[in-house]
């Protein structure tokens, strides 16, 4: 089954939002790597006077995570599936929250121009037919001296660490399948074989105008399989 990508990836989505959620509530390592990922953007103050960008946040992990770095910073949070942006927008924000529908590569369209502080994507760039049009996009709308953290499966290389990948989305299959969402989550197992190492895609970041761009592992099972590749838009005078 080959991965999705753009309206049909949009709608699997969509139909699986509420199973997406439960699963995800129900996994607290899954909400401190977030955590851990969010705060390796290096903001200071509790994100006071900051706008940041949470760019495909799903139902909300993210869009939490970043709160709980920078509780006073203002939030965009985006994402092109309706049914896991509802579900996102309908629970209880005490943060400056605003959610927006649309496509990353859209955010102009829907009114989202920056200039942002920071972005934060999570589990975002596998699923894009374009990833280096993203990253323009993303480039664009951060100010001088903007910071990026990109959070995702991103394979070390290693043969152990895709064959373990492998082995946990088949253990999830028959489950998903079963609530009418195996297409989806055989997209997901797929995308990350599919995608750039870490390595690779911090080369991706860098050819895109990123600066001090570094790879930074995750703990526990998904060492070797989850990473942050974080860096920043050069500061104004660099530019040139």
């Amino acid at each position: 089954m080959p991965t999705l990508r753009d309206a049909p990836l949009a709608r699997a989505f969509d139909h699986a939002a509420r199973s997406y959620d439960a699963l995800v509530r129900t996994n607290p390592g899954y909400h401190a790597h977030l955590r851990r990922s969010a705060r390796r953007l290096g903001l200071r103050g509790g994100g006071r006077g900051l706008r940041v960008l949470d760019l495909g946040c799903g139902t909300g992990a993210s869009t939490a995570a970043l709160l709980s770095a920078v509780p006073q910073a203002q939030v965009t949070a985006v994402d092109a599936s309706a049914g896991m942006l509802e579900r996102a927008a309908a629970k209880d924000w005490a943060g400056d929250v605003t959610f927006v529908h649309s496509p990353a590569e859209r955010l102009a369209d829907a009114g989202v121009t920056g200039p942002f502080d920071a972005v934060f994507a999570a589990y975002l760039f596998r699923n894009t037919a374009d990833p280096d049009l993203i990253l323009s996009a993303v480039r664009g709308v951060l100010a001088p001296g903007g910071r990026l953290a990109v959070h995702d499966y991103t394979l070390s290389g290693k043969h152990r660490h895709r064959a373990l990948w492998s082995a946990v989305c088949a253990g999830l299959l028959p489950v998903t399948t079963a609530l009418g969402d195996g297409a989806l989550y055989q997209h997901l197992w797929r995308s990350v074989i599919e995608f750039d190492t870490a390595d690779r895609f911090a080369g991706r970041m860098a050819d895109a105008g990123f600066t001090g761009v570094r790879v930074l592992p995750l703990p526990g099972w998904q060492t070797g399989i989850t990473h942050t590749v974080v860096g920043h838009v050069p500061d104004e005078e660099l530019r040139g």
